[in-house]
């Protein structure tokens, strides 16, 4: 064992000067390297906490998962966080829980209808449809890009019983309303958390208010596992259904390696099983294997021990970004957050105003030819995309700013990758577009 210890020592020590060699000491050249719109930001302990897992073959969940959920569920202040294979899993695996016949009179049904947004992206609606339920769409703000809080209230009707949206870029969404109109209508809420992490409402962090919550750790998001996301409930209830949906369905809470912790593996009636069916071996509800490995939760903690300070340059960037581009807004609609709350910014979001005299994509078209990244606010309006054009739908008031969208707004990025030289970058590119300097 003294060997083994040692054997390790000398490999991390080495993964920390690969990583030196690797990735360490790069340079900004500005018009030749890209400016990503995302990215991941890591030093050697992502890696080296990576190895150490996999020096351990352990593969499936083990301590580096163990130890994650423990510390995300303490940064919310809940008591369950459940990591899964994605952020879209995470949404699946949420809005799937709801419908579990645990939950008794409140489970949600097929045709029951769940209050949305159709400027999104399409894994926040998937699984609303995936279960059969009825989405209801709401327009969205311009600048903000979050629902009109006034569409919700005339939202409601008598099928509605959960309102799943996200947290757009990063901007909170008018919690106030949408936990009155939950309280008032007994609606489940979840919140779709993937670009939020860090984001917060009247100083309480976005991801804590709802039944459900989710996170993405995609490498475009505020801290990465590769793939990977996050389940969080502060209900223990919630977090069984949770846990079993994402465990192939079983009934067993077992954590992997152990046996017969609720003492009852072999003394309960289950369906139409013999007494006494092993309890490992039984399942109630239409489950999955959305699990992660644990070499992916191992590069999570090295990433979640850094994220006070990914959030901090995720705002300071936005704040350079803005204070060079504010000169534009009679031509750009730049961000905003919304009332009280304080947003992680997953992006820089713009929409071209219809009098600016330019299109998006020509704005955009240059950016990209100067080597700055652009992306469209994801599928635009959700409705106007092929897979979703003939789903079983409502839609209250029009959806006026969600085609706005469709046809003028992108992002550019303010993820912690990008330091101050390629702001300033940015700028003088934009600078140079105000001034009519076109893409050949």
């Amino acid at each position: 064992m003294r060997r083994d210890a040692q054997l390790r020592d000398e490999i991390l020590k080495l993964v920390e000067e690969y990583y030196q060699e690797r990735f360490a000491g790069r340079s900004f050249e500005p018009g030749k390297d890209t400016i990503h719109y995302a990215g991941r930001v890591f030093d050697a302990d992502e890696l080296i906490k990576l190895v150490d897992s996999s020096l351990d073959f352990f593969l499936t969940a083990s301590r580096y998962s163990d130890q994650f959920e423990t510390e995300f569920a303490e940064f919310f202040g809940l008591s369950n966080a459940f990591l899964v294979n994605s952020g879209s899993s995470a949404n699946l695996v949420a809005i799937s829980a709801l419908t579990s016949p645990k939950l008794g009179e409140r489970r949600l049904k097929p045709g029951d209808e769940v209050l949305t947004v159709a400027a999104g992206f399409p894994t926040t609606l998937a699984p609303i449809v995936q279960n059969r339920l009825t989405p209801v769409f709401m327009d969205v703000n311009l600048g903000d890009y979050t629902v009109i809080p006034e569409r919700l209230e005339e939202a409601i009707g008598p099928k509605t019983r959960a309102v799943m949206m996200a947290h757009t870029m990063g901007v909170p969404f008018d919690l106030d309303t949408v936990m009155r109109l939950a309280k008032a209508h007994d609606l489940w809420v979840v919140e779709d958390n993937c670009d939020a992490l860090g984001s917060r409402y009247r100083g309480r962090l976005t991801g804590a208010f709802g039944d459900l919550s989710t996170v993405s750790f995609y490498p475009a998001h505020h801290i990465t596992m590769g793939e990977g996301g996050c389940v969080l409930t502060n209900s223990e209830e919630l977090g069984r259904i949770v846990r079993s949906i994402r465990d192939w369905g079983r009934d067993c809470y077992c954590a992997g390696g152990e046996n017969n912790t609720c003492g009852k593996r072999f003394s309960q009636q289950f369906g139409n099983l013999p007494f006494g069916y092993d309890h490992k071996y039984v399942y109630t509800h239409i489950g999955y294997n959305l699990k992660v490995t644990d070499m992916q939760a191992a590069v999570g903690v090295a990433q979640l021990a850094k994220l006070e300070n990914f959030i901090a340059r995720r705002k300071a960037n936005f704040q350079k970004l803005y204070a060079m581009l504010e000169t534009y807004q009679d031509r750009l609609i730049l961000p905003r957050a919304t009332p009280n709350s304080d947003p992680s910014w997953f992006g820089f979001i713009i929409t071209v105003r219809e009098q600016a005299g330019f299109t998006r994509n020509d704005l955009t078209r240059f950016l990209e030819v100067n080597h700055i990244e652009t992306r469209n606010l994801f599928s635009g309006n959700l409705l106007r995309q092929p897979a979703f054009m003939t789903i079983e739908h409502r839609v209250v008031g029009d959806l006026t700013n969600t085609d706005i969208i469709t046809g003028r707004t992108f992002f550019i990025g303010v993820y912690p990758g990008i330091d101050d030289g390629q702001i300033e970058y940015v700028g003088s590119v934009f600078e140079r577009f105000m001034q009519g300097e076109r893409a050949s």
